[in-house]
């Protein structure tokens, strides 16, 4: 009884008070604002406004608009279970427009209350240079393999145009831009983009940065795509139990499949809450379904622990998070 007042007057402050209806949503956003830079014409430039459910409650986020058409906005996830994240893409049409930009993005939210949150994206986009493609696209790669790829990169302007330098904020990409030639106030460029054997799986959405000796603008973002494919794949890549009353069991279900028939050895975890039935997984095959199971305990709050997959394949281990809200009393 005491909760549900405590809900209700919540939500009486909420109505009365515009500003604080809205920064229950906001909170939830890691950033509100991003400057995509300078940026080539018919280059991809993406940007993810990344958010995290804090709330017991579901939040379903009913729509999303932009204030002008030189950017797109899409929902990646529309509703988000209690820690559960989403994100909200912006997508700056570089191919239908030129020079400064800039955009509101407003993200409307009907559940658990409605709310609207705006986010702003700006950036310049540049008609003198121009690349073969719109990114680096380094394909499907296994797992433990080395992938080069290679774009071409052209200038049209001041005649002692250079790239100094090309950084990555990722240690597993590498690049260097190669000069081919220059004439009449035209540079043509190769731009080596390698991505080592350590990449771990998954999607891969970088950024290279392009330094410049031009003062006005010295950098220049280029994007680098791909997947990387593991050679053993859990589903979910993150376990959630859900939200369970102390002493509560509730079961799920992994699913670990492979490029080949393996076995899995063990499956353990550092929190004896949790539970797994190994019966059937001693038969090698390329796809294992685990049950687990969670027993919630008396002490509310969330609980989140790491659950460790051994299988004969060696050092292809999966590591995964599990975790639940056990609710107070």
């Amino acid at each position: 009884m005491l909760k549900k007042m405590t809900l209700a007057l919540t939500w009486v402050a909420w109505v009365a008070c515009p500003a604080m209806s809205q920064e229950w949503a906001r909170k939830m956003f890691e950033k509100t604002v991003h400057d995509f830079g300078s940026v080539p014409r018919f280059a991809k430039a993406e940007y993810e406004f990344v958010l995290t459910n804090l709330y017991v409650e579901d939040v379903h986020i009913a729509d999303v608009r932009s204030s002008c058409g030189c950017t797109t906005p899409t929902i990646k996830k529309a509703l988000l279970k209690t820690h559960e994240k989403g994100a909200i893409v912006a997508h700056f049409n570089t191919d239908r427009f030129v020079g400064y930009k800039g955009a509101t993005i407003t993200v409307t939210f009907d559940k658990p209350f409605f709310a609207e949150v705006q986010l702003q994206v700006s950036g310049t986009i540049r008609t003198d240079v121009a690349m073969s493609s719109e990114s680096v696209d380094m394909g499907t790669v296994e797992q433990g393999s080395v992938a080069e790829k290679a774009i071409a990169l052209a200038y049209s302007g001041w005649s002692d145009w250079k790239i100094l330098d090309v950084k990555s904020s990722n240690p597993h990409i590498s690049a260097k831009a190669v000069e081919v030639s220059r004439s009449d106030g035209q540079v043509n460029y190769h731009l080596f983009v390698r991505m080592d054997e350590n990449m771990p799986p998954g999607y891969v959405k970088e950024h290279l940065i392009l330094v410049t000796n031009d003062s006005s603008s010295s950098s220049i973002p280029v994007a680098v795509e791909g997947v990387v494919q593991a050679g053993l794949v859990v589903s979910p890549a993150s376990l959630f139990m859900g939200v369970v009353e102390p002493g509560q069991k509730v079961t799920k279900q992994l699913v670990v499949k492979g490029n080949k028939p393996f076995r899995i050895v063990s499956v353990d975890c550092d929190d004896k809450g949790f539970q797994f039935d190994t019966s059937s997984l001693k038969v090698p095959k390329p796809l294992h379904l685990i049950p687990v199971t969670f027993v919630a305990g008396n002490e509310p709050g969330k609980v989140a622990k790491t659950i460790r997959i051994e299988t004969d394949l060696g050092d292809k281990s999966p590591v995964l998070s599990a975790y639940a809200v056990v609710a107070g009393k």
